[in-house]
């Protein structure tokens, strides 16, 4: 059976940090590519940050570059997105994906919520 849990997330002041992490299991994580999306209210789902297989490339949004790092352990089965300098706007919830061809998978979320 396929799972991807995501963790981590929070309540968070501006400025602050936040390291969410994605437990994978009932697949090979290291035949796919992974991506973190987040999803405001009231807005559609949105790609933040992706990761090669071997992690040796990644990708971000223009919003989240510079400060979020995605990285992945293929041995853990976990992809992680590192949040530094968080905005009140990062506020939504935080899913992982993981695709190889037509195949997609998700995780049910985790709230990030950035607010003083």
């Amino acid at each position: 059976q396929v799972q991807l849990v995501e963790s981590g997330g929070g309540l968070v002041q501006p400025g602050g940090s936040l390291r969410l992490s994605c437990a994978t299991s009932g697949f090979r994580l290291d035949y796919y590519v992974m991506s973190w999306y987040r999803q405001a209210p009231g807005k559609e789902r949105e790609l933040g940050a992706s990761i090669s297989i071997s992690g040796g490339s990644t990708d971000y949004a223009d919003s989240v570059k510079g400060r979020f790092t995605i990285s992945r352990d293929n041995a853990k089965n976990t992809l992680y997105l590192q949040m530094n300098s968080l905005k009140p706007e990062d506020t939504a919830v935080y899913y992982c994906n993981a695709k190889r061809g037509g195949r997609s998978y998700w995780g049910q979320g985790t709230q990030v919520t950035v607010s003083s």
